[in-house]
């Protein structure tokens, strides 16, 4: 083969390269072009699937098209259960108000009259937190409600929720104090009073005699709010399911509570980027702590 026909023949071989790299780059784009679009509209909630040939390519591509096809009725189907769930919560909540105001109406009646209606009473708003309590569980673990924490100082939340339970405190000889509260966090106000709060009443439960101590310290990352007492203290076989729903130990059946308290202490906390923690020795207190991002 002379040189020019050599030099030829090494251009066509290189020109066919080129083209069949370009081809195939085209190809390529233009598969990679497609998957964008079907995740662009599966974000979208557009999603449709198409039919492909049989290259391996475009074989990819009906895999793809399969798994996002997948996907997106289990999230057609997640949104659904969420929407029952959400009119389910919204039934519960409206339906118990009534009859619930009316039972408390009742008894007031009645003891104006001179009738024994103390325990009725007490078994009213016994029923009526359990339900507020796991109406709002239920919300929070179905994302229903949407927290918004905030830069600011725990000191006026720790101060709300010791004064709410002060004369309870009182009643049973407890002291309810609050120690160093200087502390700064990324918090909601609302929920996390009304966690600090369902620590504070368990805390005050379950403490005959002492005293209950309400804190906070700034940790790098962390503020500790501590709800410490002076009660019988927890076994360790107990501490890992205190924050269970309906959970109550052995030393717990006689006191009063049903067990959502510190379950719904749990959910604010995490809620919000936080976590609960309690350490405990039987005979000398517990101390449950709430962390909060700073």
């Amino acid at each position: 083969m002379t040189a020019p026909a050599f030099c030829a023949l090494a251009a066509l071989i290189a020109l066919t390269a080129l083209g069949a790299a370009f081809v195939l780059w085209h190809r390529t784009r233009r598969t990679l072009l497609r998957l964008n679009r079907m995740l662009e509209d599966a974000i979208r909630g557009e999603f449709r699937e198409e039919a492909f040939n049989e290259g391996l390519l475009s074989a990819l591509e009906a895999k793809f098209a399969h798994f996002i096809s997948a996907a997106s009725v289990s999230a057609l189907s997640l949104r659904e259960e969420r929407d029952k769930i959400k009119r389910l919560i919204a039934d519960i909540s409206h339906q118990t108000k009534t009859p619930l105001a009316n039972l408390l109406l009742y008894t007031q009646l009645l003891d104006e009259q001179g009738a024994m209606t103390e325990a009725l009473e007490a078994q009213v708003r016994k029923l009526q937190s359990l339900i507020d309590a796991l109406v709002k569980i239920s919300r929070l673990e179905a994302g229903m409600l949407v927290l918004h924490p905030e830069a600011g100082s725990v000191r006026e939340v720790l101060e709300k929720a010791a004064a709410q339970f002060r004369p309870r405190a009182e009643e049973k000889g407890l002291a309810l104090s609050l120690g160093a509260a200087d502390a700064e966090a990324v918090f909601d106000p609302k929920w996390t009073e009304e966690a600090v709060c369902c620590l504070i009443d368990n805390a005050v439960k379950y403490t005959p005699s002492g005293r209950v101590t309400v804190s906070a310290r700034a940790y790098e990352l962390f503020t500790r709010i501590d709800v410490e007492d002076t009660g019988p203290g927890i076994p360790e076989e107990e501490l890992g399911k205190v924050f269970q729903r309906f959970y109550r130990g052995a030393g717990a059946s006689q006191a009063e509570g049903v067990g959502v308290g510190l379950c719904l202490a749990r959910q604010i906390a995490e809620g919000q980027g936080g976590y609960v923690k309690v350490s405990s020795k039987p005979g000398h207190g517990a101390r449950f702590s709430l962390f909060l991002p700073r």
